[in-house]
């Protein structure tokens, strides 16, 4: 199983979402205990985000179309970049998993 991994990027170190995503990670594999996850590498460093974020959202898209299951994080609703990713799953009937607040 293939799984894209989406937390809020903004204002956030690279080591806050690098943990972020490790917790995500636990949850998916509590989750699906028998399913041989690989997870998609959709992190960009902090430059590459406060350069050009629409540049790294249009990548995370890219990324996104491969998955099986996509992982939204604490906090997506309020991130422009997880919301359209998001409704991107459902459009493309991707399967998701919600991390509720």
């Amino acid at each position: 199983m293939r799984v894209y991994i989406s937390v809020p990027m903004k204002g956030r170190t690279d080591a806050e979402i690098l943990n972020e995503r490790r917790k995500a990670i636990e949850i998916i594999k509590a989750d699906n205990p028998y399913e041989d996850i690989k997870v998609i590498d959709n992190f960009f460093r902090e430059e590459s985000r406060n350069d050009n974020p629409l540049w790294c959202l249009g990548e995370s898209l890219k990324k996104l179309s491969t998955a099986d299951l996509a992982f939204f994080g604490k906090g997506w609703k309020d991130a422009r970049g997880c919301r359209i990713e998001f409704a991107s799953a459902i459009a493309y009937g991707i399967e998701f998993l919600i991390q509720y607040d």
